[in-house]
């Protein structure tokens, strides 16, 4: 009877070893510094700042979803892929959102557009400062782009786009040429522009009015 306290005692100093080495090894593997590569646009500075949640996380139970869904989906990374260095170190290499357009809503509030047509948040950036603009709302704007993609309308010469509230829409080309587009069937007008709008005898006209229908109007 007179062992129980002594083997209590030992219990108890055992047990505690045991936790003091574990705390230890979980220290270990604490995230002590974040490297980031591979961005062109974002500052490394400010991605560790949006990364900066993970210090003191342990390294062998990140995963890339934890990562994924602190990301503002407006934000320009596309994706990230991580580099777990241990015992402590984690590389996130970014990849970047590439803009197609610069898009001005209802409000006047800028974003870019992303190659999904998805809102990116808006900064100035001299690369991208002469991207063409869409006046107009994301959701109408990206049925409207995929059929100017599916007839390969050359859309590296569009230097604006107007949607109206009637739900149609004005394309101005580089050349200063303005495409008025029906409300329906403008796939069909978007071919014949495309068919005639560099022959000779056209090149004067700067206005191709498709409103009216199985009708062009040139000015």
């Amino acid at each position: 009877m007179r062992n129980k306290p002594i083997i209590g005692i030992a219990l108890l100093i055992l047990f505690s070893t045991f936790i003091s080495q574990n705390q230890f090894t979980i220290n270990k593997f604490e995230i002590k510094e974040i490297k980031i590569e591979n961005n062109k646009i974002l500052e490394d500075q400010e991605l560790i700042k949006t990364f900066s949640f993970l210090y003191s996380k342990n390294i062998i139970f990140l995963n890339s979803y934890e990562l994924k869904k602190n990301i503002d989906q407006k934000s320009f990374i596309e994706k990230i892929e991580i580099k777990k260095i241990f015992p402590d170190k984690l590389l996130i290499k970014v990849f970047e959102k590439k803009p197609i357009a610069i898009l001005i809503d209802k409000h006047q509030k800028k974003y870019y557009l992303g190659k999904k047509t998805d809102l990116i948040e808006f900064r100035k950036i001299s690369k991208y400062e002469n991207l063409p603009i869409v006046n107009g709302e994301p959701n109408n704007f990206k049925k409207f782009f995929n059929d100017l993609i599916k007839i390969n309308f050359p859309i590296d010469q569009i230097l604006s786009y107007q949607h109206y509230e009637v739900n149609r829409w004005n394309i101005e080309m580089i050349d200063k040429k303005i495409l008025k587009l029906p409300e329906k069937n403008y796939i069909e007008s978007l071919t014949n522009f495309m068919s005639i709008k560099d022959k000779s005898n056209f090149e004067k006209y700067k206005i191709f009015d498709y409103r009216l229908n199985n009708q062009l109007i040139l000015k």
